[in-house]
């Protein structure tokens, strides 16, 4: 039989306490799995993992391995992210589509946000309106036009049910006043591909994603969803120029870790991502892409999540979404 003493007790407590600030201080010390719940390619969300990825790996002195676990809208991803050793060396990027995740899915293996920890937000980017350039189209108002003089005959893709881009479109749909048809896909890139192909008529997705194929003449760009334009493209009319009154659709990814991962290490990797995330080379990289770094702290990211979470599930109840 084992009888611990009080002192015993407290000399066990107290090297848990030391340990703590010890881990922190060797934090990390082997690589890190960076979830992306989405495919390779096109989508925002791999474009800034990779970015992130890369100058957090510099500045750690260990590697940053991207781990692609497309599927359900995200979820798939998600659950892995959820569901990790919560020891600082699993992390997750997400976005909208991981917050609204609850709306749209009636039988959901997790709780995004109870059962993951958000460190800061990355960034945050306007989406772009393309459409193919067989479409006889060329505005967003002759777009709204053809598409109600042929209710139901046009589609567009998206990364999923609950993916930004999908969210953008279906708001787009009710404040246009049109019905068009969702194709959903496995993330961006392979949607994007079918766009080009000719087997989708349009699409609002990622400024990344669709730029270059913009400038290649492969799409026709419409409109920005922000409501200021965006320098990369100084001539496209935002969505509410092109005769959308208030629209907005402004994207953002985030990184989260998994619950019970230690605060200290929380604040460990906060640190470093922000010092990244504040460099004047990923300025300057997250801005070709059109987008904006923020790098704040977990409590103010956390606040900024529940506030989308709650913003979001009263848009999809007002569109009429139901939960798959």
């Amino acid at each position: 039989m084992c009888f611990l003493t009080r002192r015993t007790l407290l000399g066990g407590a107290s090297l848990l306490v030391l340990a703590a600030p010890l881990q922190a201080q060797t934090y990390p010390s082997r690589p890190i799995r960076f979830i992306v719940p989405f495919a390779a390619g096109a989508g925002v969300l791999d474009i800034m993992a990779r970015i992130v990825g890369q100058h957090l790996g510099t500045a750690t002195g260990q590697q940053v391995v991207i781990d692609n676990r497309p599927g359900a809208g995200g979820n798939v991803g998600a659950e892995v992210a959820a569901k990790a050793t919560p020891d600082g060396y699993t992390m997750l990027m997400g976005a909208v589509a991981l917050v609204v995740s609850p709306y749209l899915y009636a039988k959901l293996p997790f709780d995004p946000l109870t059962d993951l920890v958000p460190v800061t937000q990355v960034n945050s980017a306007p989406l772009m309106l393309v459409v193919h350039p067989s479409l006889p189209v060329k505005s967003v108002a002759e777009l709204i036009a053809y598409a109600k003089a042929r209710p139901g005959q046009l589609n567009y893709g998206s990364g999923g049910v609950g993916a930004t881009p999908f969210l953008a479109t279906e708001l787009f749909k009710s404040m246009a006043g049109i019905d068009v048809t969702h194709v959903p896909y496995r993330g961006g890139a392979p949607a994007l591909a079918d766009l080009v192909a000719g087997q989708l008529s349009f699409m609002i997705e990622n400024v990344p994603g669709t730029l270059p194929l913009v400038r290649d003449g492969k799409l026709r760009a419409l409109a920005i969803t922000s409501r200021q334009r965006l320098a990369l493209v100084p001539d496209l009319p935002t969505m509410e120029e092109a005769g959308v009154p208030g629209y907005e659709m402004i994207g953002w990814n985030g990184i989260f870790v998994p619950k019970a991962t230690p605060p200290e290490i929380v604040t460990r990797l906060n640190a470093e991502l922000v010092k990244v995330l504040r460099s004047a080379d990923v300025g300057e990289q997250l801005a070709k892409l059109g987008a904006v770094p923020v790098g704040d702290s977990p409590e103010q990211f956390g606040a900024f999540v529940k506030a989308e979470s709650a913003r979001w599930g009263k848009i999809i109840k007002d569109l009429g979404i139901k939960p798959e």
